[in-house]
């Protein structure tokens, strides 16, 4: 035989080979085995009479985190959700489209500080909400979305409305996860929240399979087989599906801390701060360049003001920036922009990008000393591989930047011919753009009369949203907010259809404010039927629609180089009507209301203040009106 001939070293390493066997079975077996939860369920019990559901406790930790609202389009997949929400006090607003669920809750986020939060059902629910989302991450918005998904076992298998949504969502989102488990429900909204607010914020998404969120007794109905296959294969189905249910619900209802997790911001180093200190003191004529990030927390609006106005150096605001400097600053500058960076010789992108709002920074004076700071990397240095260079290139938080360059120049100022020069410049060109709103157009009103006039009687504390093309685009430079965190755009996405849901956030967070959108005939579409919205959920807000019959910026460009309108065209349709049929209060205005266009606009305010979503149906002429973008 064989044995004789085997010598000690032999049989080491059979031994060895039979020990390294033995070992990656058990190895897979305790694998196998935390795979498919017995090891958790050995130390946690699953309580199967409990009529607790997932939905509690996703509802526990957004109330843990100060969430007011979640926005919704209501579904099936995510009932639990909604209804534990409200049973702890957070409004649930429905919408009536998931654009304008996550269109609301990014404008929570921009005024409150906090994350806003929207859910939505599975699939098409979810797939609704992917322009909103995408706007949401341009404009680098704190967000929550959750969606609603097949069952844990039946994802992938054909069920209803049963798609990869994690492959659609992870561009989109800063952290994307799909829940398997009740206890995971807890730690995973708690993490998510924060990542929506750390370095640069920006949407996340949780996906919750429908019996992550249902209660035990419901959910072990669907886990039942009628008629398992017979023999060894059948008890082999029958045990992994009755395991499956245990784990799902293991220790599902033990406490868990839902309190908010740190969130990191990041800063300017000392050394950064104080070679700006050292730029600045230098400067002749510098100009700041405030863009949104300067809002973002945990910096009060109001502090970067004082900041700012102790600096003294000219500002130009855009975003959500507009109003940080009130109405008629002597440092904020509003006009003739390209001009003033070509003078100065210094330049402060506090937040500010250098995309095609700055012509990819070619509007840079090249010998100018460039101060950049951002939280994001990659938008900090966009282009700068090309048409512009920093000095000073800072990841950072600029809002808290902004206060400590202050503190650190405390007693110095800008030299005051420099902001009064520019000032000159601006009444210049903005008695012009008043000059032409008294011009006559061929047809029906001047829609820079009309502009002018709304923003001379809107109230101290209105909020502006803006939502359109052409006629928006004036409103940019007309319209003045009046105070910080007092105008809303959509951003650099430039993403029409964010009207309604907008205001709708904005009303919620600001009730005792006006909330005024200005909307083009054309973007007007999207959400009108939000009327219905604001009318249910009594969110006044007062609409101006600028009615031209026509995608008039399109126009402008197409037919002089085309020499064709096709698909431009629109019609004077009557949306005052529609606001009616919703429950709102709809007014049509035209040529023949110019002397009487104060009083209308007076009475709109009052029945808003009444409780009535207004719309004014304001029909437009042409002008030659045209200026750039109307996001910074």
């Amino acid at each position: 035989g064989l044995l004789p001939h085997l010598n000690m070293e032999s049989f080491g390493a059979i031994g060895t080979v039979l020990g390294c066997s033995a070992g990656i079975v058990v190895g897979g077996l305790v694998f196998a085995a935390y795979k498919l939860g017995l090891l958790y369920q050995l130390f946690h019990k699953t309580e199967t009479k409990s009529p607790r559901h997932g939905g509690e406790s996703v509802a526990e930790v957004l109330r843990a985190h100060g969430v007011k609202y979640v926005f919704t389009l209501v579904g099936g997949h995510i009932s639990p959700i909604l209804v534990a929400c409200e049973k702890m006090g957070i409004r649930i607003v429905d919408t009536r489209h998931e654009a304008t669920a996550v269109f609301a809750a990014d404008a929570v986020a921009r005024l409150s500080g906090t994350v806003g939060v929207a859910a939505v059902t599975a699939g098409p629910g979810l797939t609704n909400t992917v322009t909103a989302v995408k706007n949401a991450q341009m404009a680098e918005s704190p967000l929550l979305l959750m969606g609603g998904a097949a069952g844990t076992l039946l994802q992938g298998r054909g069920a209803l409305q049963d798609i990869d949504q994690m492959s659609l969502f992870k561009p989109l989102c800063k952290f994307c996860a799909s829940i398997r488990t009740i206890r995971e429900i807890v730690p995973t909204v708690r993490k998510a929240l924060a990542i929506a607010q750390s370095g640069t914020p920006g949407p996340v998404f949780i996906e919750f399979p429908i019996d992550t969120l249902y209660p035990f007794h419901l959910v072990s109905k669907e886990f039942g087989v009628k008629n398992p296959p017979k023999g060894l294969m059948g008890t082999i189905v029958t045990w992994y599906l009755n395991n499956h249910l245990l784990n799902l619900f293991a220790g599902a209802w033990e406490t868990r801390d839902v309190s908010p997790l740190p969130v990191d911001i990041p800063q300017a180093t000392d050394d950064q701060v104080q070679k700006c200190i050292e730029l600045v003191s230098r400067a002749k004529k510098p100009v700041i360049l405030l863009g949104s990030q300067a809002t973002l927390p945990p910096t009060p609006a109001d502090d970067i003001r004082k900041a700012l106005e102790d600096l003294g150096i000219p500002c130009f605001l855009g975003g959500m920036s507009r109003g940080m400097l009130g109405r008629d600053s002597p440092i904020h500058i509003r006009q003739n922009r390209r001009d003033a960076l070509k003078d100065a010789d210094l330049v402060l992108l506090a937040g500010t990008v250098c995309d095609f709002r700055l012509s990819y920074g070619r509007v840079l004076n090249r010998r100018s000393k460039i101060i950049a700071v951002n939280r994001d990397k990659t938008q900090l240095l966009k282009n700068s591989d090309m048409f512009w260079k920093p000095t000073v290139a800072i990841q950072g938080d600029a809002g808290s930047f902004l206060l400590r360059l202050s503190k650190g120049l405390k007693g110095h100022r800008c030299p005051e011919e420099w902001p009064q020069s520019l000032k000159a410049g601006d009444l210049t060109k903005e008695n012009a753009n008043r000059a032409k709103a008294d011009e006559k157009t061929e047809h029906h009103l001047n829609p820079l009369k009309v502009l002018h006039c709304v923003d001379e009687l809107m109230s101290e504390d209105s909020i502006i949203v803006a939502d359109g093309g052409d006629f928006v685009g004036s409103a940019a430079y007309i319209m003045r907010p009046r105070g910080p965190l007092r105008w809303l755009d959509p951003g650099a996405f430039g993403t029409l259809g964010v009207g309604g849901g907008f205001a709708l956030g904005a009303k919620l967070c600001r009730p005792e404010s006006e909330v005024w959108i200005v909307y083009g005939d054309g973007s007007l579409g999207y959400s009108v039927a939000e009327y219905d919205t604001f009318t249910r959920h009594k969110t006044p807000v007062i609409s101006v629609v600028g009615n031209d019959a026509c995608w008039s910026q399109i126009s402008r460009e197409q037919v002089p180089i085309l020499g064709s309108n096709v698909a431009c065209g629109l019609a004077f349709t009557d949306y005052h009507i529609v606001a009616d049929g919703y429950g709102g209060k709809g007014y049509l205005v035209g040529r023949e209301d110019e002397d009487r266009l104060s009083d209308i606009i007076k009475q709109a305010q009052k029945e808003s203040r009444e409780g009535k979503a207004v719309l004014l149906n304001v029909m437009i002429g042409k002008t030659n009106f045209r200026e750039g973008s109307i996001s910074v």
